[in-house]
């Protein structure tokens, strides 16, 4: 979706965020782990991971948190800025598993707008909630 682009103007509290799906694989966990110096080995290491009571390695924190920034970053188009985005996690996630990222617009003032954020999995269970301020383009 890069290019699109949404202005301030068209913009209405309630509106819902373009989904976003993400399906983490065990190849990815790994490396988001080693660029971000995660050491600890329900990440990467199935029989660790197990011997802690999980049923696979684990999606990282982080990782939820990045999906839910790009879900509202890529919703807003490339002339957006996010000013403030926080996360919390509420599930765990494992490769396969498909997350989808939602949000609606909660508010609209000056320009910008903030976002309630969710992540679920393909159960429609609750991984992450978040939120976000981004500042939108005016058309004029």
């Amino acid at each position: 979706m890069h290019g699109h682009q949404l202005y301030f103007e068209d913009i209405k509290t309630g509106a819902a965020l373009t989904p976003l799906v993400k399906r983490p694989t065990t190849i990815q966990l790994f490396r988001f782990s080693a660029v971000t110096w995660n050491a600890h080995r329900i990440h990467f290491d199935k029989p660790y991971a197990a011997t802690e009571g999980y049923p696979d390695v684990l999606v990282q924190a982080h990782l939820h948190g990045s999906f839910l920034y790009q879900a509202v970053a890529d919703w807003a188009g490339p002339r957006a800025r996010v000013l403030r985005f926080r996360w919390q996690n509420r599930g765990i996630a494992i490769p396969g598993d498909v997350l989808t990222c939602s949000g609606t617009v909660a508010k609209a003032d000056n320009g910008a707008v903030e976002c309630e954020l969710e992540e679920r999995n393909q159960q429609g269970d609750l991984c992450a909630s978040g939120w976000a301020r981004v500042e939108l383009p005016r058309r004029s």
